[in-house]
């Protein structure tokens, strides 16, 4: 039986160096929306000191030689991953928008989705979750992978929450979206693992039980007792930030009842599930919950120790001891070699790893500098 693992690094060279074909039943991301928001409530190492910080932390984009070199992977059909539709897709969004942001952003999802199919399993699934920014743009790059390769398009799903706002010119937006994909065979659909409730309406509309023979009414409605279904939209689920007892203070949080219904309905007891934008964790919590192995990837060593914090506090410390952690420095050398990363998304990286590993994950990074909280 497979040990579960956490990747420290690039999430597109972890899935190209380390994730083999159709090894992966369900994925589920919720990656950057190009929402042009600075999410600094953890990752607060964002002064003008610190400008590679921000940019691994901020959700903005620009076109720089890291998309250049992404846009020229997608026209030359890098590993044979891109499909024919894809690459017109993304020189005909090339035409339409310009080397910008959006582009920019565009492209780091292409190179990212194409390895996710490449990695499902003929029966595996497929959840994207963003919210209405771009997801026009992402609906467009997934059909152009899934789709153009046999997959199918299953739901657009609506989750719909409440939160204080003070907008002034257009309505509050409360709501996000989740794409729903299968790679080719027929995939889990574990329905009666997420039943929820009837409504007060469907319940009378069922009692009738209504039949009209030879007319056009047919309004007979066989109640399971177990409740129904979601709809496509769901509105029965709390954020996390609402959630005393489950909030971490991540800013782009999900709360964990929205990943059980996504890894129950998708997923079997065994299965491996896979997040690599995963954050604080609520992927790989859920699943190891629910005896489910799972592969995790992230950028930034926080997130790293905020998961095995995580990890250790719900579960137990056998359980962080038996992970595989892959990129974490482990000697003299690897851990140089972090130091001496030109790259400015992991400029700090080194000094975060130190600072977290010799508190046993327990320090604050404050807002100028990394150091421990006293």
């Amino acid at each position: 039986m497979r040990n579960n693992t956490l990747y420290y690094g690039d999430n597109l060279e972890v899935l190209r160096k380390y994730i083999k074909d159709e090894t992966v039943d369900l994925c589920y991301i919720d990656p950057p929306f190009n929402s042009k928001r600075n999410y600094n409530q953890i990752y607060n190492n964002v002064g003008q000191d610190d400008k590679a910080q921000a940019q691994a932390f901020i959700d903005t984009w620009t076109w720089d030689t890291i998309a250049e070199q992404g846009l020229a992977e997608i026209k030359s059909n890098y590993n044979g991953v891109f499909t024919k539709q894809n690459i017109n897709l993304i020189v005909g969004l090339e035409k339409v928008l310009g080397k910008g942001a959006l582009l920019a952003y565009l492209v780091s999802m292409t190179l990212r989705i194409a390895e996710i199919y490449r990695v499902l399993k003929q029966t595996g699934s497929f959840y994207l979750h963003c919210d209405p920014t771009a997801s026009h743009y992402l609906k467009l790059v997934l059909d152009s992978i899934f789709c153009a390769k046999g997959g199918d398009f299953k739901n657009e799903i609506i989750w719909c929450y409440t939160a204080p706002s003070k907008v002034a010119s257009y309505f509050p937006r409360k709501h996000d979206v989740i794409f729903f994909y299968t790679k080719s065979d027929p995939p889990k659909m574990n329905f009666d693992e997420i039943r929820v409730p009837y409504s007060k309406e469907s319940l009378s509309r069922a009692e009738r039980n209504v039949t009209k023979k030879g007319g056009t009414i047919y309004d007979h409605v066989e109640l399971n007792e177990n409740g129904k279904i979601p709809e496509d939209w769901w509105a029965d689920i709390v954020p996390a930030s609402r959630k005393p007892g489950e909030r971490l203070g991540y800013p782009t949080q999900k709360p964990l009842a929205l990943l059980e219904r996504i890894i129950k309905v998708s997923s079997n007891e065994g299965d491996i599930i896979l997040d690599i934008y995963c954050g604080c964790g609520t992927t790989i919590a859920v699943a190891e919950h629910l005896k489910r192995k799972w592969i995790g990837v992230d950028i930034t060593y926080q997130s790293i120790s905020l998961i095995l914090k995580r990890l250790e506090e719900h579960f137990d410390k056998k359980t962080v001891d038996n992970i595989i952690l892959n990129g974490v420095p482990k000697d003299m050398d690897s851990a140089i070699a972090l130091a001496n990363k030109q790259d400015d998304r992991t400029r700090k990286e080194f000094e975060k790893w130190a600072v977290l590993t010799f508190s046993n994950n327990k320090a604050i990074v404050n807002e100028k500098k990394v150091e421990m909280a006293v």
